[in-house]
């Protein structure tokens, strides 16, 4: 029987203008959809676990269009609430070359805004689960929703389920304070905690030295000691951090580093030339957790997690539609991208 994995966030309406035209430019928008905790689930969904995710859509024809393209990659949507006015949308412009991607947010007021703590009945949810994942972007959305996020933590916690946690930090959402005060709190309850480059300096203040993100430069040594300062300070028992050396909009190296509690593994790096990178991250969260879960060591689990998120990084829209065969092919080594005939 499948294992399955509980994720809870907010699923958003993503209209993005065709190709590399800019807002302005722009006549029609594609309309797909995608949300950190959306997509980890989608992941999951694609490498045969029984992923389900939970939030609140409003009970319209646009709601019931982001619970179907769930529904359409396997996810189990049986847990979702209906109710509220309206699903969150962002609208992004694909960067190219030195130019980068922009997004703009009109998620205010969406239903997951409007959620209550009796929208989710968190013993019933997490029967038979094993995992439960949420990131740092769902807190952030209001006090009510945080408290709602801090209630499935102390249930999965009750239950016995491993608890990860994305930190996620964005800017437009709330104050590097309050992300700090609110995180500290959520992070009690997390096992494992997955972080970029600059999550762990702008929610808790824990910077890794020598490095400058924006120069394409990554010191393994400072991030270890990230790595360490956190599960010091949260009792985390691993630690993931994602490092991005952005070259340009379309090209970026990338890898990352496990901490296990034990010792430091670094994953080799990819040079990527990018399609398209949201979701780029929750698709590592995926390899992760599926990794974990099938009980791989810590250095496969890492090589596993970065080849998954390194072929999300050629996939058009949020979700990472990959299958398990084609993350294994690429973390054994094979990167030609040669025709499979």
């Amino acid at each position: 029987m499948a294992k399955k994995v509980i994720t809870f966030g907010e699923i958003m309406l993503r209209l993005a203008p065709e190709g590399y035209y800019r807002f302005v430019q722009a006549d029609t928008f594609g309309a797909t959809y995608g949300g950190g905790e959306a997509n980890v689930a989608v992941s999951l969904a694609n490498y045969g676990f029984d992923a389900s995710f939970v939030t609140k859509l409003p009970a319209h024809e646009i709601g019931q269009a982001a619970v179907n393209s769930l529904r359409k990659y396997g996810v189990d949507t049986s847990h979702i609430a209906r109710g509220g006015d309206r699903v969150g949308i962002y609208f992004l412009e694909k960067g190219a070359s030195q130019r980068p991607s922009k997004v703009i947010y009109d998620r205010a007021n969406s239903s997951i805004y409007t959620a209550d703590a009796k929208d989710f009945d968190w013993k019933e949810i997490f029967k038979g689960a094993e995992w439960f994942h949420f990131t740092g972007i769902t807190p952030a959305l209001n006090d009510k929703v945080a408290a709602i996020c801090l209630e499935a933590c102390k249930a999965a916690k009750d239950a016995g389920i491993t608890v990860s946690c994305d930190l996620n930090y964005r800017n437009k959402l709330w104050s590097k304070e309050k992300a700090g005060e609110v995180m500290g709190e959520l992070c009690q309850y997390v096992d494992v905690c997955i972080a970029n480059e600059e999550d762990a300096s702008d929610v808790f203040g824990i910077k890794a030295a020598n490095t400058d993100v924006t120069a394409g430069t990554v010191n393994h040594e400072g991030y270890k000691e990230v790595a360490k300062k956190l599960a010091d300070r949260f009792g985390f028992k691993k630690v993931a951090i994602t490092l991005r050396e952005s070259i340009s909009a379309n090209d970026n190296n990338w890898s990352a580093m496990l901490y296990d509690g034990a010792d430091y593994f670094f994953s080799k790096k990819y040079k990527m030339h990018i399609v398209d990178r949201v979701g780029g991250g929750d698709s590592f969260g995926g390899g992760l957790i599926c990794a974990s879960l099938k009980g791989f060591d810590s250095q496969n689990t890492i090589e596993f997690a970065v080849a998954a998120s390194c072929l999300k990084h050629s996939v058009e829209g949020d979700f990472n539609m990959v299958s398990m065969d084609e993350v294994l092919k690429l973390a054994g080594g094979d990167a030609s991208g040669r025709v499979q005939r």
